[in-house]
């Protein structure tokens, strides 16, 4: 069968994009066998570009440049659209709104994972604007009835500044994991049954292995949505 063509928006890092283009074809071929590889698309967008625009708050400006993103993919031949960050699904909505093809949410498929594993109170790690803001937070809890644990503002500065000051730079410390290992272990105690890695650059630091409770890798778990759509599963 031949599969159906992914579009991802990607370069938000291009570190973690990486990782998308490689699992969905290493997922394709798991599935299909022989030489079968994703059909997809990536349009890599420039950090810089973005991470500025969120600092100024300039959500419109982003809005506008996503969804041009997202209507080139189409136009290019993509039957659904991947936003490759979680942060930048605080415009997803309005994206999808701009494409008539599908919009597969990360936090759809999060919330989903997470509620089929059995679990109810989660902790979330990711950008400030990812913990601190509802487009993430509410959607977990709204849709999948989840309690959405953040850790306090100073660990939230730290998990924040690891994200765009190492790992989207393409650094990886183990100062930076024990510390984040340290965040988690307060999230636990404070009742979180699973974590959600809520920024697709996170796997690239933390492992199964950092965590007493379940982790939930985003990059993988939006992987694998977009990789049912366009299998046909």
């Amino acid at each position: 069968m031949r599969c159906r063509q992914i579009g991802l928006i990607g370069g938000m890092s291009w570190e973690s994009s990486v990782h998308y283009y490689r699992l969905l074809n290493e997922g394709v071929r798991e599935r299909s066998g022989g030489l079968h590889s994703s059909r997809c698309l990536l349009l890599s967008l420039d950090f810089e570009e973005i991470a500025t625009l969120q600092r100024a708050g300039d959500w419109d400006a982003l809005t506008a440049i996503l969804c041009e993103a997202a209507q080139t993919l189409e136009r290019a031949g993509a039957e659904a659209v991947l936003i490759c960050t979680n942060t930048m699904h605080m415009m997803a909505d309005k994206v999808q709104a701009a494409i008539g093809v599908p919009l597969l949410h990360i936090g759809e498929a999060a919330g989903e994972r997470v509620a089929a594993a059995g679990i109810e109170r989660v902790g979330l790690l990711g950008t400030a604007y990812t913990m601190e803001q509802e487009f993430y937070r509410g959607r977990l809890a709204e849709r999948f009835g989840l309690e959405v644990l953040v850790p306090e503002a100073a660990e939230r500065k730290v998990v924040h500044d690891v994200i765009f000051e190492e790992l989207a730079m393409g650094e990886v410390k183990e100062s930076s994991r024990e510390a984040c290992r340290k965040i988690i272990a307060e999230l636990v105690e404070r009742g979180a049954q699973g974590i959600v890695l809520g920024c697709t650059e996170l796997m690239l630091l933390l492992t199964e292995g950092d965590s007493s409770v379940p982790l939930f890798d985003t990059t993988a778990i939006h992987v694998e949505a977009a990789l049912r759509f366009s299998l046909g599963e």
